[in-house]
């Protein structure tokens, strides 16, 4: 197992510099950049221009700001940012426990979720509840989050005024659980839609796959009961190939986050993303890039790990 792990952590160094290197070029090659705000300003001079650009950085080769954005970040120097002139690492860290709060809610929920009604639809094959899960996920899958983000507020928060628009708890109140789940309830619901649609149907399928193998028919032939056969023989092995999905849906909740976040107004790591992009802010940019990527990086190690204990036969090597 260490000598596995060790492995992995060092094939993520290779990965995580070709990311940074793909990341920058494209950043500094699309149209636009910080300064497009100051030119199309009349009030500023050229002289103002080209006084921002040497102090940014931005007049020298791309290769060079490339080397010296890597040789701070590496030093734990992640930038200042263009748009606040704070530095990047304390406005990500100040917005990343809210991200992974809503990440982590919106997972659960989605686990709690998905892999229940694909067990129960695999079960019932071809019964009400199998087709009412089949619809639903195929709803789940064509609905656009930024949409039924906003019908969701149009219909609990402005309509049945259920549940708060946006936010993420009360402003002067302290700690209150009730008052977060409210405030969390929607945007975890958003941002975990596809992921519960499309984990339904792998864990549908997966399951089918397991109870029709030869070591279910002989659990059954012994009189095993039905709970003890799913939950002590098949379940496990139906979950791995669905764990592998979750750890490649991973980068989809990052992703999704930004869009949910902007939506629901959730001071996270993907509302300062956005509004980074719209800025041109390449330090801001850049550090959540690189951030989100180690985060994935990890979640599929994890993924992996589990397998091991899912299925004993497995061995880290």
């Amino acid at each position: 197992m260490g000598n596995y792990l060790l492995r992995r952590l060092l094939q993520a160094i290779p990965l995580l510099f070709g990311i940074s290197i793909i990341s920058f070029a494209i950043m500094h090659l699309a149209p636009g950049g910080p300064l497009a705000g100051y030119i199309m300003n009349p009030k500023v001079s050229p002289a103002d221009i080209a006084r921002l650009e040497h102090m940014w950085g931005l007049d020298q080769p791309l290769y060079i700001q490339y080397l010296k954005w890597l040789a701070a970040m590496l030093q734990g120097d992640w930038g200042w940012s263009y748009r606040t002139g704070r530095p990047v690492l304390s406005m990500i860290l100040g917005r990343l426990p809210a991200t992974l709060y809503l990440m982590s809610t919106s997972f659960l929920l989605s686990v709690i979720i998905a892999i229940p009604a694909g067990i129960i639809s695999a079960i019932k094959r071809y019964s009400q509840f199998d087709y009412l899960v089949t619809i639903a996920a195929f709803m789940g899958v064509a609905l656009p989050s930024f949409w039924f983000g906003l019908m969701m507020q149009l219909v609990f928060s402005i309509k049945l005024g259920w549940l708060p628009s946006a936010g993420m708890q009360t402003i002067g109140l302290g700690f209150n659980l009730l008052d977060r789940i409210k405030y969390v309830l929607m945007p975890a619901v958003v941002l975990g839609l596809i992921n519960m649609a499309s984990w339904s149907r792998y864990m549908r399928s997966s399951m089918l796959e397991a109870i029709h193998q030869d070591y279910i028919i002989t659990a059954r032939a012994k009189g095993l009961t039905n709970r003890v056969i799913i939950g002590r023989h098949a379940l496990k092995n139906a979950l791995i190939p669905v764990v592998t999905i979750m750890g490649l849906d991973l980068p989809a909740f990052f992703g999704g986050a930004a869009i949910t976040e902007k939506i629901f107004a959730w001071p996270g790591m993907g509302r300062l993303y956005v509004d980074a992009v719209f800025s041109r802010d390449y330090p801001i940019l850049m550090g959540v890039l690189m951030l989100t990527a180690i985060l994935v990086v990890f979640g599929n190690l994890l993924a992996d790990l589990t397998y091991g204990f899912l299925d004993p036969r497995i061995k880290y090597e």
